[in-house]
Parts: structure tokens; C-alpha cells; sequence
């Protein structure tokens, strides 16, 4: 890399974003960190983080498919209240259905136990789609390790590069992110293609005369 004239870019520290409500009900621990899944929608990955501008904080909800590392959802606010990651998830949904590919049953949504995640509202709204929620335990990233990880990507490679002046700009820029993550990021977890072309290759593995038993 030196010889090349590249420096990999540092992850810095993290702030706060999760608040555990003691008094909500707690899903149980479905995952156990095991962050596998032997094909796409049957494991959701949530998490949180935040972007500093000039015009205040930005938070952006994040939603991962543990098959593929695609971003299938996103939302962001300026606020930390459930209706975030709330949308973060109908856009995961949507966006599903809109590619003929809607969440098959035994889908698992496992997040940390921030009181977004256990609100009435959005446990209830998993329960209406028949998504299984599951949370780590308290203070302890382990427990979301992939979705951690994918906070810390994101931060080293849009959001520490540069300073942010206002939301719009930033807004534009994570959009931007998300499109060139998706689509053509090379990821190692998954032979080095980009999320969206591991997708591609499953389907098309399941839809072939020989997985169908067409001859």
C-alpha cells in the first residue's frame, strides 16, 4: 500500500446512541452472535449512529441482511425516536416487495435493546409482519457485532473523510454511499462481490432447471 501511495482510513470513537428502557418487554436473544444466514431475509441486522454537521446531529438508522450485507433499509432524522428506525424497517419491507422478493417467513430482526427497538410500536409492527425480534444484551456491541461493524465502515469511509455543513449534504451523500455499497463495494465475507451481486447469484442458483427439477 505504501508503495502504491495508499494509507487505510482509521475508525474513531463511537458515541451513545442506544438507551436501553427498563421497563419495556424483552425479546429474547434469537441470534447468540451468529451473525449467519443461508440465504437472503433470514437475518436483519438494526443499529443506530450519527453524523456531526455544522447544523446539528443527523442519526441514521441502518438495516443489514446478514446473507448478502446489503442495506435494505435506511431512514434518517434528526431526532432519536422510534418512528426512525420504524421507518428504517418499512423501507426494508418495501423495498422487497418492489423487487419481487418480499421477507419469506422465519425472518429473524435482531438489534441491540435500545428503546427504539423495544417500543410497543415497533415490536407490534414486527409482529404484524410476521418478523421475529430478537436483542443483544446491554452495553455489550458483541451482541450486534455486524451491525457495529457496518457503522464503522460507513463512518471511515464517507462520513471521517470530511466536514458537514448541513443535513441536505449529508443526506445526499449517505444516499449516494448506500448506492455505491450496495452495488459495487467488494466484500470479503461474501467472495468479493458487491451485496447486490450476491443476491443476484443466489437467485438465480434457486430459479436454475436443476435446483427447480425441470429437465
Amino acid at each position: 500500500m505504501r508503495e502504491h501511495g495508499l494509507e487505510g482510513v482509521r475508525r474513531g470513537s463511537r458515541q451513545r446512541t442506544t438507551t436501553p428502557d427498563e421497563t419495556a418487554p424483552r425479546p429474547p436473544d434469537l441470534v447468540n452472535r451468529r451473525f449467519v444466514a443461508d440465504r437472503p431475509d433470514r437475518l436483519w441486522l438494526a443499529d443506530i449512529t450519527y453524523v456531526r454537521t455544522w447544523e446539528g446531529w443527523v442519526y441514521v438508522a441502518f438495516m443489514l441482511d446478514a446473507f448478502s450485507r446489503r442495506i435494505v433499509g435506511w431512514q434518517l432524522a434528526d431526532h432519536l425516536r422510534t418512528d426512525l428506525p420504524l421507518d428504517a424497517l418499512e423501507m426494508a419491507l418495501w423495498q422487497r416487495r418492489r423487487d419481487g422478493q418480499p421477507q419469506a417467513g422465519g425472518l429473524i430482526h435482531h438489534s441491540d435493546r435500545g428503546c427504539q427497538y423495544t417500543s410497543f410500536r415497533y415490536v407490534s409492527r414486527l409482529a404484524d409482519v410476521g418478523v421475529m425480534a430478537s436483542v443483544g444484551s446491554v452495553a455489550d456491541s458483541y451482541d450486534n457485532a455486524m451491525a457495529e461493524a457496518l457503522n464503522g465502515t460507513f463512518k471511515a469511509e464517507l462520513i471521517y473523510r470530511r466536514t458537514w455543513r448541513t443535513r441536505d449534504q449529508v443526506e445526499y451523500a449517505i444516499v449516494e454511499w448506500i448506492g455505491w455499497y450496495n452495488h459495487r463495494r467488494l466484500h470479503s465475507a461474501i467472495d468479493d462481490v458487491p451485496p447486490a451481486e450476491c443476491e443476484a447469484t443466489y437467485y438465480r442458483s434457486i430459479n436454475t432447471p436443476a435446483s427447480t427439477g425441470a429437465r
